[in-house]
């Protein structure tokens, strides 16, 4: 039971310096505490009172800084630091409020016994500026308390409007390019003239063969007959271009298109909360789009001993196909839209809690980010040229060139942050009752945009109090 004389609100001339320690934010952290010789911060007054004294007595002025109690102390605010520190606190309150992003007023239990009670004070988180990059999904908080037993006189919690979600990050460079296609070898240069090597793109993967690409082999150049070029791989289509028999040889056809990642899913969890503030949830990533079929290989030429041909029938190879150049590789997905911040008046995490004539307000819950874009797939590797004829064999053909490769597919777009909440009383624990209190509170915020309805996130919460 606190010590009538102590009370300011009993009090109407003000209590005695011997009741605790005294705080103007026109006094000095190296005074002694005294209503004549106030110290300058309620940190430094906590401080002392913690080993002692047990009590604070506040100004009806504003102080700005984060303050933390971590022993059994009572906090008297809205007090005539100008008449001899009477209570005024019905006309005028102690403000305390910190920079964007900080929770004000943090009370810990610590794992004692620790009962703190405030009474007269306007605690008031500052809201996060629209636009200010630096606070991108920051929440707005006014109080904590946890693991401690906490009373509230004539106080007012006031959280500000918290910040949007960070959209997903957009990707600078597309996917790997693949490798081109190798050319193919000239008439007349041996007996069988072999085609543009196949040439792969292990997507940057080399002990996973998943996701590579080849560019289909050149077919080979012979006396008599031109070879099939190769399909390139993955074989989604039979693209090698036909060798020289009756008719001329043709080109490899170029590599299918990779297909595009499938999108994110919204965000739809509600996210936590600790005594350093709130965490919300990212929507979740695109998939990977896959990677692209490599190009068919040329078809080759044929060749052949006499006039207008090859000299030698040892070396009547007909020119060889160009290989087909490797697909590009898929596009990562797209990055989830980062949590929307959210509008708190106070956390209790597995808190006592009650409340007398005390005001809880929220401003609002910040916007899911949305889900950025996919990075774009992959360029694919130019076809290989197929094998020339000597000069002078004007009787023979030139081989025919590999096909392109196909382009990567995209990534699947991300999906949307979950809005942030509005929320009175977030809790861990057992619930707090509301008994005593007025709760006013601010819009929930909106859930980021994905590609469709489910990569949407999930609005946030507007309640008065609110489990987690």
């Amino acid at each position: 039971m606190e010590t009538p004389a102590c009370v300011p609100s009993e009090n109407a001339s003000g209590v005695a310096d011997t009741c605790g320690v005294f705080v103007s934010s026109g006094g000095d952290d190296a005074s002694e505490g005294t209503k004549e010789a106030p110290v300058k911060t309620l940190s430094a007054a906590l401080a002392r009172a913690e080993k002692g004294k047990r009590r604070v007595y506040a100004c009806a002025e504003a102080f700005e800084e984060a303050v933390e109690v971590a022993g059994s102390v009572t906090i008297y605010g809205g007090l005539d630091c100008a008449s001899g520190w009477g209570w005024m606190g019905e006309q005028r309150k102690t403000t305390l409020t910190a920079e964007a992003g900080e929770i004000p007023l943090v009370m810990r239990g610590g794992g004692g016994e620790v009962n703190v009670r405030v009474e007269d004070v306007h605690v008031q988180a500052r809201g996060i500026e629209a636009g200010d990059v630096t606070l991108a999904g920051a929440s707005s908080i006014a109080a904590v308390a946890e693991e401690v037993s906490v009373e509230l006189a004539r106080c007012v919690l006031e959280a500000g409007d918290a910040a949007a979600g960070e959209p997903g990050a957009e990707y600078a460079v597309g996917a790997m390019r693949s490798e081109d296609g190798e050319p193919g070898e000239q008439a007349c240069s041996g007996e069988r003239t072999f085609g543009g090597a196949s040439v792969k793109n292990d997507c940057g993967t080399p002990e996973d063969a998943s996701d590579d690409s080849l560019g289909g082999a050149g077919g080979i150049g012979q006396a008599d007959i031109g070879g099939l070029g190769n399909p390139g791989t993955p074989e989604n289509l039979a693209n090698g271009g036909k060798g020289e028999g009756a008719a001329a040889c043709t080109d490899g056809i170029a590599g299918a298109n990779g297909t595009e990642g499938r999108p994110g899913a919204g965000a739809t969890d509600v996210g936590d909360i600790s005594a350093s503030g709130y965490t919300g949830v990212a929507g979740h990533e695109g998939t990977k789009g896959s990677t692209a079929q490599g190009g068919g290989g040329g078809g080759g030429a044929k060749g052949g001993a006499g006039e207008g041909k090859c000299m030698l029938a040892e070396s009547a190879g007909g020119a060889s196909g160009g290989s087909g150049g490797a697909g590009g590789c898929g596009g990562a997905g797209g990055r989830g839209g980062g949590a929307g911040g959210a509008s708190i008046a106070l956390l209790s995490l597995n808190a006592t809690v009650s409340f007398e004539q005390v005001t809880l307000k929220t401003g609002r819950g910040g916007a899911g980010g949305k889900g950025g874009a996919g990075q774009e797939g992959g360029e694919g590797g130019a076809g290989g040229p197929g094998g020339k004829k000597p000069e002078g064999a004007t009787a023979l053909n030139d081989a025919c060139a590999g096909g392109a490769g196909g382009k990567g597919g995209a990534g699947g777009r991300g999906g949307g942050g979950r809005g942030g909440h509005a929320i009175g009383i977030a809790y861990k624990g057992a619930m707090p009752p509301t008994q005593g209190a007025t709760i006013e509170l601010g819009e929930a915020g909106d859930g980021g945009v994905g590609a469709d309805a489910e990569g949407e996130g999930a609005a946030g919460v507007k309640a008065e109090v609110q489990a987690f």
